[in-house]
């Protein structure tokens, strides 16, 4: 078992035992995600494959407290707050700005990019070494403004 899943599991028990529902019930959601992909895949996932999950989740939610910021519905808009700290709990540590600039121009030099047909590159790459740690929308923004 990958040193993550085992983390989100003793967690499971430890918020089941303190009685935390709301946080049993992100951590539930997290886990039944996991367990989604490997039934239907039939594996078992690794780290780098459970980030990736957590990384979707926490999207998920900056997508959700948007559209209920827009909508005024501020109750709503702690409850994602939350869920997506308890997400954010088990990414790696977010990137800073000066290293997402150095990633990019790095990850342009690797791959010879020389416009906006060479994204698709520059972003395979950005992707292993940036997925959970960075917005991949803002990154791609960023790369596309670069080489557009």
């Amino acid at each position: 078992m990958s040193e993550l899943k085992q983390r989100i599991n003793d967690d499971v028990k430890s918020a089941m035992r303190s009685k935390e529902k709301d946080q049993l019930l992100v951590l539930r959601l997290i886990t039944a995600a996991v367990k989604q992909i490997e039934i239907d895949q039939r594996i078992e996932i690794d780290d780098q494959q459970i980030i990736a999950v957590l990384d979707k989740l926490a999207k998920q939610h900056r997508d959700s407290i948007q559209q209920y910021e827009k909508a005024n519905r501020e109750d709503l808009v702690e409850k994602e707050r939350f869920e997506l700290g308890i997400v954010q709990k088990y990414l790696p540590t977010a990137l800073t700005e000066d290293e997402i600039k150095q990633l990019i121009a790095d990850a342009i030099a690797e791959t010879d990019a020389s416009g906006i047909k060479d994204m698709g590159k520059v972003m395979g790459i950005l992707k292993s070494r940036a997925q959970g740690r960075a917005d991949m929308g803002q990154l791609s923004a960023q790369v596309k403004a670069q080489l557009g």
